[in-house]
C-alpha cells in the first residue's frame, strides 16, 4: 500500500511540469512538428519516427529536472 508521501511528491512533479515545458519549448515545439508531420491524413504515429525530436525533448527535461533540483538544494544550503 502506497503512503501519503507518494501522492506529496506526485503532486510536486506535477506542479514543476508547466516551468518544465517552458524551459524546453523549442524541443517540445520540434517534437510536435514531426508527430504533426508524420501523422497526416489518417497515417497512425509509428515508433521511432520521431526519435530523434523525442530524445532531444526527454535529454531537455531530465536536464531541466537536474537544474531545478540543483537550484532546490542550494537554497536549501544557503537558507539554512
Amino acid at each position: 500500500m502506497s503512503g501519503p508521501n507518494v501522492w506529496t511528491r506526485s503532486r510536486e512533479r506535477m506542479r514543476r511540469f508547466p516551468d518544465l515545458l517552458a524551459q524546453c519549448s523549442t524541443e517540445a515545439a520540434a517534437y510536435g512538428k514531426c508527430v504533426v508531420a508524420t501523422t497526416t491524413g489518417k497515417q497512425e504515429l509509428k515508433k521511432d519516427l520521431c526519435a530523434k525530436e523525442f530524445e532531444g525533448l526527454k535529454a531537455c527535461f531530465v536536464s531541466a529536472v537536474s537544474d531545478t533540483e540543483l537550484c532546490s538544494e542550494m537554497s536549501i544550503i544557503y537558507t539554512d
